[in-house]
């Protein structure tokens, strides 16, 4: 992504050339935010533990292949993307999953799945990747969360929980760091096109239910929230921390 600052194309206003970005999670909403970092001039890697998702991405991508829903995971995710940039000046996390069942359906197995995958792995990968930001003095770290955060949708109890627990994590994490040059916020997407979430909207009626719920009249795609990204992991957004971007053209508003 480039901006047209005084009729010349530069990326020199968000300040990531050559910033070390670890992005968890390479699939959807992942690789859109590796290919705009990459554009920034930053070097990127990126964590996920489908071989698939990594191998699809840009050759310039160092990527590491770990289940991130792990302790031992995260924790080798983290320390080898700092191994091979010489340390992380920026962590983006885009890992999640949902299943649409009902409360009285959800079994304890599938709770647990999407809070480790969704939150833990959250918790997990931000404590790792903070301790170095803390100690190094300076960090930026973005998380993505949901509209789900803070509406209350059916059929989305355990992943409406692990947004909402997110969201606080975000918040308490950012108020801990903030002394220490180390900015943390989320991105709050609304209804958006990923692999994610691509497979429920095309049953029908879905899709033109979701966009008559949005004021701006569409689903989101990736590419809108690439920009917001950008912003809270540059140097441009050194005063803002703590704070959810709900990315969603209006849907929370109505």
């Amino acid at each position: 992504m480039e901006f047209d600052v005084g009729g010349s194309a530069t990326t020199d206003w968000l300040g990531l050339t050559q910033q070390r970005v670890l992005i968890a999670g390479a699939g959807g909403i992942g690789s859109a935010f590796v290919n705009a970092f990459l554009q920034a001039g930053a070097q990127v890697t990126a964590a996920d533990i489908s071989e698939k998702n990594l191998t699809a991405l840009d050759d310039a991508v160092t990527t590491v292949h770990a289940d991130l829903t792990d302790d031992d995971g995260c924790r080798t995710a983290v320390e080898t993307a700092a191994t091979q940039m010489g340390g992380i000046d920026v962590f983006i996390h885009t890992v999640g999953i949902n299943r649409r069942i009902p409360v009285l359906e959800t079994t304890d197995d599938t709770w647990q799945q999407i809070i480790d995958t969704n939150l833990s792995s959250a918790f997990r990968l931000g404590r790792a990747a903070g301790r170095l930001m803390v100690d190094a003095g300076y960090g930026r770290q973005v998380y993505c969360s949901s509209v789900s955060s803070l509406l209350a949708h059916p059929d989305h109890s355990a992943y409406a929980a692990s947004k909402g627990g997110l969201n606080q994590l975000v918040r308490v994490m950012a108020r801990e760091w903030a002394p220490h040059g180390v900015t943390v916020n989320a991105i709050a997407p609304g209804y958006t096109e990923t692999e994610l979430t691509r497979a429920h909207l095309d049953t029908q009626g879905t899709r033109a239910h979701y966009t008559d719920l949005v004021p701006a009249g569409r689903l989101g795609t990736v590419d809108d929230l690439t920009g917001p990204a950008l912003f809270l992991a540059s140097r441009q957004a050194a005063f803002v921390t703590g704070h959810v971007l709900y990315a969603d053209g209006g849907r929370t508003l109505v």
